[in-house]
This record gives structure tokens, C-alpha cells and sequence, in this order.
């Protein structure tokens, strides 16, 4: 998956039933508040996005891990498929 599909995916999955409100999504206020101390019902859009933004390295770093993770847990389900995709 391209890399700037992989944040698209994540939002998608973390935001179920709050797509179009972000930070109204218990799994991300709750991320928010265990990484960063913001209580959960603090979270609004203002505090999400200056949290998106002065956390965007480690988010983005975040995110290929969790592709790495994906990938190596797909190889791990499906062993013979990485034999024959090589030439």
C-alpha cells in the first residue's frame, strides 16, 4: 500500500461511526489521552488538530509501524504467497 494511503486507512478504522468528526471518536480521544495527559473530554477540534500537528513525526512513524505489522502479520497468514510472488 503506498505510503500516503496508509494514514487514509488508519483514520478510516479508528474513526468507525465519527468519519466526519475525528475528534469526537472514543478510540482517538482515548489514544490522545494516554499518550499525551489531554483528558479525553477535553479533546475538541481545535485540540486535535494542534495535537495532529505538533505530533505528526510520531504519528507518521506510527503509521509504518502498523503497516509493517499488517504486512508481516499477512505474510504470517498466508506463508505461501510470499514464496511465489518472487520471480
Amino acid at each position: 500500500m503506498p505510503a500516503l494511503l496508509q494514514p487514509l486507512r488508519f483514520a478510516w478504522t479508528a474513526t468507525r461511526g465519527h468519519r466526519f468528526r475525528p475528534w469526537r471518536s472514543p478510540l482517538l480521544r482515548w489514544r490522545i489521552e494516554t499518550y499525551s495527559g489531554i483528558p479525553a473530554e477535553d479533546v475538541t477540534l481545535t485540540v486535535f488538530v494542534r495535537f495532529c500537528w505538533r505530533e505528526r513525526r510520531d504519528l507518521l512513524r506510527f503509521l509504518a509501524w502498523s503497516a509493517q505489522m499488517r504486512a508481516h502479520r499477512n505474510r504470517s497468514r498466508h506463508p505461501g504467497l510470499s514464496a511465489q510472488a518472487g520471480p
